[in-house]
């Protein structure tokens, strides 16, 4: 939490000419306070900030957002109703995805005076570009995940289940230092391989196929999402080849990453290079997303993409294929956009294994 990150936000809420903002989302409260806790609201003016919450986060409130004055309530409509009688405030934007209808009309109802502006991405916009404390979270969250998977591979063998191979990852990350998986893993061996997001089932590993694993630490809120494919014995040509255009588009696109470049372009590359070794109808998905305080945030690659690359922003970069009956590949890293370039935050290598 900064000073910084208030500031920024009062400014980016500049051309809805609002008096407050109104924070209802964890994840928004957590960037622009520090209060990681289970239920609270923010409010804050130009000159004041308020954190709300109830009797279980006073001292921990207090604690972690100390830069907020803590305002206990009973309810939690009652709280904020009466915060906001006290400010001379009238227009107030908030961030209308995260509340119930129900509350919404509740506070409406008891605030007819006031004006409530709904923010569209203007707070995700924000956490897009990473302040050094956050990229330096991401890079434990992210040095955690990948050391742990370097540490499964010994364990990576034919008659191994999906499911044994999920959990003891999640192990070995968290006696790593990780407090908590980032995600539900993702663990497809042979043709569950063409399953983007296929399940850790209790199928046991068999000799000469590919397993895909996408995994993810977190660490004081900060998340980690890397996937890597493996072979688990001599594999077929077939798969061989699929993993060698896969590699190729990923390549290709995180050489591309610079900041003003937009992010359909980078999409673009990998998927133009997929589609010319004639696979393009087997890769069905974006190209990347946004890491942070969540797993999926801004920026997105994809076709549809209207963001452009900004140095700070942490996004990953994984283009696949995947072939009903046969298996898939996906090859992921997240990368950090530098002055010049991009920096990879995940360390393991992304040229073949053979387990």
């Amino acid at each position: 939490m900064s000073e910084a990150k208030f500031s920024a936000v009062m400014k980016a809420l500049e051309p809805l000419h609002v008096d407050a903002l109104l924070v209802f989302g964890l994840v928004n409260i957590r960037f622009l306070s520090g209060f990681s806790g289970s239920d609270a609201a923010l409010f804050q003016t130009s000159r004041d900030r308020f954190l709300l919450c109830d009797a279980r986060y006073t001292l921990q409130a207090r604690s972690e957002a100390s830069l907020c004055e803590v305002s206990e309530y009973k309810t939690k409509l009652e709280g904020i109703v009466s915060q906001l009688r006290e400010s001379d405030c009238k227009r107030v934007a908030f961030d209308a995805e995260q509340v119930p209808v129900s509350f919404f009309n509740s506070l409406t109802a008891a605030l007819p005076e006031f004006e409530f502006i709904p923010l569209t991405d203007q707070l995700d916009q924000l956490r897009a570009v990473k302040s050094p404390e956050e990229v330096k979270a991401i890079e434990l969250s992210a040095q955690l995940a990948s050391s742990a998977f370097e540490q499964l591979l010994p364990i990576i063998r034919p008659g191994v289940s999906e499911r044994t191979l999920a959990i003891e990852l999640e192990m070995i990350m968290k006696r790593g230092g990780a407090d908590e998986k980032a995600f539900d893993f993702i663990v497809a061996s042979g043709e569950r391989g063409a399953l983007p997001h296929g399940r850790p089932t209790e199928r046991l590993l068999r000799a000469g196929e590919f397993v895909t694993f996408d995994f993810g630490a977190c660490c004081n809120g900060y998340n980690s999402d890397e996937t890597v494919t493996v072979a688990v014995g001599e594999p077929d040509k077939k798969l061989l080849e699929i993993y060698r255009v896969v590699k190729e588009a990923h390549d290709l696109a995180l050489a591309a990453v610079n900041p003003g470049i937009e992010c359909r372009v980078i999409d673009a590359i990998a998927r133009t290079h997929i589609k010319s070794c004639g696979y393009g109808d087997h890769f069905r998905h974006g190209l990347g997303h946004g890491v942070g305080l969540e797993v999926h945030e801004m920026p997105t690659l994809s076709p549809r993409s209207s963001h452009s690359v900004a140095e700070g922003m942490i996004f990953t970069v994984e283009p696949g294929v995947y072939i009903p009956g046969l298996g898939g590949v996906r090859i992921e890293d997240m990368v950090l956009v530098t002055a010049d370039g991009c920096r990879i935050l995940s360390s393991v290598d992304k040229e073949l294994t053979v387990c």
